[in-house]
């Protein structure tokens, strides 16, 4: 048995994998194959054998400067020979006073609480915003609304805030549903319509909503500029300033949730910093670490710390883990953090992303493809095809080409990191339109005769 096999069956009998369907990747030439993975170096997954895999989206969004990247590496490994853990409830170390410093000074929220995780984040924020309005004398404002197609994790308190309905319907016994606004997804322009249009529009619905709803509603949650899970659904910075406008006048909590798009994925360190507001809670993960160590953090302002600041325990915020604000994790914010800096990522990016965007054009000029898209270092593309299963076969047929490719749905997008270099994005551009051209061939003759050329429905 190889190397690869090996791992794999040792996998599928011990392994419970994420967000999976295990059948899938069971039988004898499964639909989509389980890849084990022995080492990974700069955008490259090794496999056992000698195979290589582009890593084009990031393992799930988190990897920022490549694999194994020798300063991280080095502060972790320093960080390791002093201090490798201790609980933050009556102690305090140097990496989560320095990591909760640099990030106030970065965003003007000057107050960290530290999750393991996305959803662990958005359950902090939640958590953190009804119980801030309890203390503040108006327990009434405890439910939520969020932006229709919004992701923002899979545990039962985030669930209430993510409509996606996969996700809600197999957990709704368990969930509160929070109430959801349309949209800004410029997708969904008019004929003559801009995106700035779609945002407005957007808006007006939510000023109709919380103009009814706002003593009941403790706070808004978006995801800002890029809703991921949506399908990369893009939106115009006009609607982040409008939802600060109406959170005000409304006396509501805005949370963006940037776990996915913060850290220089839309162009600028935070998305929300295009728009030029301050959010009331700010929602950080994946690439904060830059991929290699699990940390969140919700940032939140003076005026909430203030109404938990009191002599009453039951007043302070109620929420802990064991590992929070572990210092190796904390090391290695401040380590990516040190290569924005050091590596000037954010004006880097801007030349890499317009070479993407050269090198993607074949793909975006497919006769199956319309809405070509892209927001800093997130590219999308959404495809006409009759597949139902269209993103199983397309991953598969991306690996094939040494790809790591995921879409969602019938939405093909890129998330690469940021050192990705021109030949690595040559590989990547062609592998992913040859993995586009198999994909659609399987499609039945008259199916596909039917969508030939097709640009404006999927």
């Amino acid at each position: 048995m190889s190397g690869n096999e090996a791992w794999r069956q040792r996998s599928l009998a011990a392994v419970w994998h994420p967000c999976t369907q295990m059948k899938l990747h069971a039988s004898d030439g499964a639909a989509l194959p389980l890849i084990p993975v022995a080492r990974a170096e700069g955008v490259w997954l090794h496999d056992h054998e000698g195979r290589r895999y582009l890593d084009a989206i990031s393992s799930w969004w988190v990897n920022l400067f490549g694999h194994n990247h020798p300063a991280i590496r080095a502060a972790l490994i320093d960080q390791l020979n002093t201090l490798d853990h201790v609980m933050l409830a009556g102690f305090t170390h140097a990496p989560v006073v320095e990591l909760s410093e640099r990030l106030s000074a970065a965003t003007g929220l000057g107050h960290a609480f530290y999750g393991s995780d996305g959803a662990s984040a958005t359950e902090i924020a939640l958590k953190m915003s009804a119980h801030h309005w309890r203390n503040a004398g108006r327990a009434r404002k405890n439910r939520f609304v969020g932006v229709a197609g919004g992701y923002h994790g899979e545990t039962v308190g985030a669930l209430a805030v993510t409509d996606i309905a996969l996700f809600r319907e197999a957990y709704a016994p368990l969930v509160r549903l929070g109430a959801t606004v349309p949209s800004p997804d410029a997708r969904a322009a008019a004929p003559g319509e801009s995106a700035a249009d779609v945002a407005e529009r957007a808006a007006g619905a939510l000023a109709d909503w919380l103009a009814e709803h706002h003593e009941d509603t403790a706070a808004l949650i978006v995801e800002p500029l890029v809703q991921c899970a949506a399908g990369m659904a893009m939106h115009d910075p006009l609607y982040l300033r409008r939802a600060r406008e109406l959170c005000d006048r409304y006396q509501v909590h805005l949370v963006l949730d940037e776990i996915a798009v913060g850290f220089g994925r839309t162009g600028t360190l935070f998305a929300h910093q295009q728009a030029g507001i301050r959010p009331d809670f700010l929602c950080l993960s994946k690439g904060l670490t830059g991929g290699t160590l699990p940390l969140s953090v919700v940032l939140t302002t003076d005026e909430v710390y203030a109404a938990f600041y009191d002599d009453q325990v039951a007043r302070g915020f109620l929420h802990s883990h064991s590992y929070t604000g572990n210092p190796l994790a904390c090391r290695a914010a401040l380590a990516t953090l040190d290569l924005f800096d050091q590596t000037d990522a954010l004006r880097r990016n801007l030349t890499t992303g317009e070479r993407l965007t050269a090198q993607f054009a074949p793909l975006s000029a497919h006769p199956r493809v319309r809405h070509a898209r892209r927001q800093g270092m997130i590219f999308a593309w959404d495809v006409s095809s009759s597949l139902p299963d269209f993103a199983r076969r397309y991953a598969r047929y991306a690996l094939d080409q040494g790809l790591l490719l995921r879409p969602i749905g019938h939405t093909l997008y890129a998330m690469p990191p940021y050192v990705i270099d021109e030949a690595e994005g040559a590989h990547l551009a062609a592998g992913a339109l040859v993995a586009l051209q198999a994909t659609l061939a399987e499609e039945e003759p008259s199916s596909a005769l039917a969508l030939e050329g097709v640009r404006d429905g999927v």
